[in-house]
């Protein structure tokens, strides 16, 4: 009974913190008009997906705890495994197109207005979310098709597809293994993206005569690596951990991390080296008390 406390308000905290975090980056990529450029237009996209996401899992878990329950409905379970599709895949898209605006904006400088217009942004973006919501819709509806004959217990902070698999009784399930192959084929082709994209930056920077041009180059890099280090870290310890057929803390704690790790560190991430955001903050700070 206390650790069900307790829980509910670790949760609640982390919860309360990450919902706080990505609004603050919306708001300020929104309100603020420096910062109506590719990169924030696809941070706020980023924050958006990552609230979302946080918001799939913590508070049905929150809840769970406060009523000492640990069930969820079959179409509750449907939705969630829908946006845990959905949003991861369409992160990955984003940060795809975020390594791309760097590519074009460092080895490309003179071209970056051109390319990375407002048109050409909207579409990456879109794109990214049709994707995810294409693996997505094929996951979920695929669910309706299979048996559960046996317990219907799933040991995992949320339902995603080896967990759903794991309790059906049925032996044929041919879309569901049609959508994890285009998921692990569209990831793996978006970071392959990424790390082509950074070869050329790095390449680029690294013959810059100016010292400073080449520090200020890195600056803009390195958050972005270290939310795509994030991403790919969690998502491999949640799914390519080893497997066990019995259920334990561990697989418990992976998918918790892939879930709520990212949504949580990434705004910290991008907040603090970057000045523009810190600017933002703020004189949107400053607005806000005089208003007071």
């Amino acid at each position: 009974m206390v650790l069900l406390g307790l829980q509910a308000a670790l949760f609640s905290l982390v919860y309360l913190l990450s919902t706080l975090e990505n609004l603050t980056i919306v708001l300020l990529t929104v309100l603020d008009r420096h910062l109506h450029t590719p990169m924030y237009f696809f941070l706020r996209h980023l924050s958006f997906l990552d609230l979302c996401l946080v918001s799939t899992t913590l508070p049905k878990s929150i809840l769970n705890s406060i009523t000492l329950s640990d069930s969820i409905s079959f179409l509750g379970c449907v939705c969630q495994l829908f946006l845990m599709v959905l949003l991861p895949e369409s992160e990955v898209g984003i940060l795809t197109a975020m390594s791309y605006d760097r590519y074009v904006a460092i080895c490309h400088p003179l071209h970056y207005e051109a390319v990375m217009n407002k048109r050409f942004c909207v579409r990456l973006m879109a794109l990214s979310w049709l994707s995810g919501g294409a693996l997505g819709t094929l996951y979920s509806a695929e669910t309706f098709f299979l048996n559960f004959c046996g317990s219907n217990r799933i040991h995992q902070f949320f339902c995603d597809v080896p967990a759903i698999l794991e309790v059906s009784c049925s032996e044929e399930h041919a879309a569901m293994n049609v959508g994890v192959a285009l998921g692990v084929l569209s990831s793996f082709s978006c970071l392959v993206c990424i790390l082509v994209s950074y070869v050329f930056i790095f390449s680029t920077v690294l013959k810059m005569p100016s010292r400073e041009s080449r520090s200020k180059s890195f600056s803009t890099c390195v958050p972005h690596l270290m939310v795509v280090g994030t991403f790919v870290l969690t998502g491999i310890a949640a799914y390519l951990k080893p497997t066990s057929s019995e259920p334990n803390l561990l697989d418990l704690v992976c998918s918790m991390m892939y879930s709520v790790t990212p949504p949580f560190l990434n705004p910290i991430i991008y907040c603090l080296r970057n000045r523009d955001i810190q600017s933002a903050l703020r004189k949107f700070l400053r607005k806000a008390k005089g208003f007071l």
